[in-house]
C-alpha cells in the first residue's frame, strides 16, 4: 500500500470526523455572526457551511495530491511504495489553498443556494469580507488541529491494536508448536506399548500414523482450516486408535453440511479427543463410544467431545501431570477470541455416562 492509497483510506475512514468537526465550527460562525448583527441566523448558516464544506474538500484533494506526487517521486527514484509517509505534509498548502479559494467558492456556492448576492470577497474594505476571511483563516486552523489530532489518536489507536493481534498470533504459534510434538509423544508412547503386545497391529497402526502426521502437520502450519478439514484430521486420528483399541472404540463425527468450510484453527479439537480415549475409554474396560460434533447456538459455533468412559470424576482422578491438552485448548481460545470463548468440562448429562468437553466461540465467518 502506496501513500496515496494510505491517506484515501485514513480520508474516508475519518471522513465521520471531519463532518462533525466542522458541521460543529460552521454552526459556530453563523451563531457567532448572528449574535454579532441579529439578523439572518438561516442564510449565516447555509454560508458557513459552504464555505466550511470547500476548505475541507481542497484541504483533503491537497493532501491526496502530496500523496500522489510522494508515490511517483518514489516510482521514479526505483524505490518501492511507502506507506510511511505523514498525510499532514499537504496540510499546510493545502490550509493556504483553502484560505485563498474557500471563502470565494463556498460565497458562490451559498449564493446559489440561497438565491443572495454576496459582496466580493476580494472587497477589503467592507467589514463583512474582513469577517469572513478571518472566520475562514480561524475556522480551517482550528479544524485542521482537531482533525489532525483525532487521526493521530486513531492512528496510535489502530498501531495498538495491530501489535496486540501479533502478539496474539506469536503466542498462538507457541501454542500450536507445544501442541504438535505432545499429539506425537502421545501416538508414540501407544505404539511402543502396542509393540510388545501384537506386531502385526503395531505395524498397521505405525502405517496409519505416517499417513496421519503427513496431512497433519501439513495442516498445522496453517493459522486456520476448515471444519471439514479438522473433522478429517479426527477421524484419522481415530482410525489410527481404532488400530490397538479394535472393538473397544467406536467413533461417531457428526458434522452439519453447512458448517464445513467455517474456518477454525488447527488441532484444536485433536487434544480434547486425546483426552476422551486415554482418560475415559482406555481405563474402561468395555472401551466405549467417542462423539465428536459442531452445531450453532445463536451467534456461537459449539463444538463438543463427548466419551461413554470412566466419567469424570475418575477421569481427573486417573490424570497424571498438568493436563496439557485441557489448558493448551483453553489458552489458545483466550489468545484468540479472549472472554467470548470458552472451555467447559462436566460430566456427560445422560444415562451412557462418561465425560463432555464443550468449545464455546464467537462463529467464524466462512471464507
Amino acid at each position: 500500500m502506496g501513500a496515496l492509497a494510505t491517506t484515501r483510506r485514513r480520508l474516508w475512514v475519518g471522513a465521520w470526523r471531519q463532518l462533525l468537526v466542522v458541521g460543529s465550527l460552521c454552526l459556530g460562525i453563523a451563531l457567532l455572526l448572528t449574535a454579532l448583527d441579529g439578523r439572518g441566523f438561516g442564510p449565516k448558516l447555509v454560508y458557513s457551511l459552504c464555505i466550511g464544506a470547500v476548505c475541507t474538500i481542497l484541504v483533503g484533494g491537497v493532501r491526496l495530491l502530496a500523496a500522489m506526487f510522494h508515490d511517483r517521486l518514489r516510482k521514479a527514484r526505483g524505490l518501492p511504495a511507502s506507506p510511511d509517509f505523514n498525510g499532514w505534509a499537504g496540510a499546510v498548502p493545502g490550509a493556504l489553498v483553502a484560505v485563498l479559494l474557500g471563502p470565494s467558492l463556498g460565497l458562490t456556492a451559498g449564493d446559489w443556494l440561497t438565491g443572495q448576492q454576496s459582496a466580493s470577497i476580494w472587497n477589503l474594505a467592507s467589514s463583512s469580507t474582513r469577517m469572513t476571511l478571518v472566520l475562514s483563516v480561524l475556522g480551517t486552523a482550528i479544524s485542521l488541529a482537531v482533525i489532525g489530532s483525532l487521526e493521530r489518536l486513531s492512528s496510535a489507536r489502530a498501531a495498538a491494536e495491530a501489535a496486540q493481534r501479533q502478539a496474539a498470533e506469536h503466542q498462538l504459534r507457541l501454542l500450536q508448536s507445544q501442541l504438535e510434538p505432545h499429539m506425537l509423544f502421545n501416538t508414540l508412547a501407544n505404539l511402543r506399548v502396542l509393540i510388545g503386545l501384537d506386531a502385526a497391529q503395531a505395524q498397521a497402526m505405525l502405517d496409519r500414523l505416517i499417513g496421519f502426521l503427513r496431512a497433519t502437520l501439513n495442516a498445522s502450519r496453517l493459522s486456520v482450516h476448515p471444519l471439514a478439514t479438522e473433522f478429517d484430521r479426527i477421524a484419522d486420528y481415530l482410525a489410527l486408535m481404532g488400530v490397538r483399541m479394535g472393538d473397544r472404540l467406536q467413533t461417531r463425527l457428526l458434522l452439519p453440511e453447512a458448517l464445513r468450510e467455517l474456518p477454525v484453527p488447527p488441532l484444536l479439537l485433536q487434544p480434547l479427543v486425546e483426552n476422551a480415549i486415554k482418560h475415559g475409554l482406555e481405563p474402561h474396560v468395555q472401551g466405549g463410544l467417542v462423539t465428536v460434533s459442531a452445531r450453532v447456538e445463536g451467534h456461537e459455533l459449539l463444538l463438543s467431545v463427548r466419551d461413554t468412559g470412566v466419567g469424570l470424576n475418575q477421569a481427573l482422578a486417573n490424570t497424571e501431570g498438568s493436563r496439557f491438552g485441557l489448558a493448551q485448548v483453553r489458552e489458545r481460545l483466550a489468545t484468540l477470541h479472549g472472554s467470548r470463548a470458552s472451555l467447559t468440562l462436566q460430566s456427560a448429562p445422560d444415562a451412557m455416562g462418561g465425560t463432555l468437553v464443550t468449545i464455546r466461540m464467537p462463529l467464524p465467518t466462512s471464507p
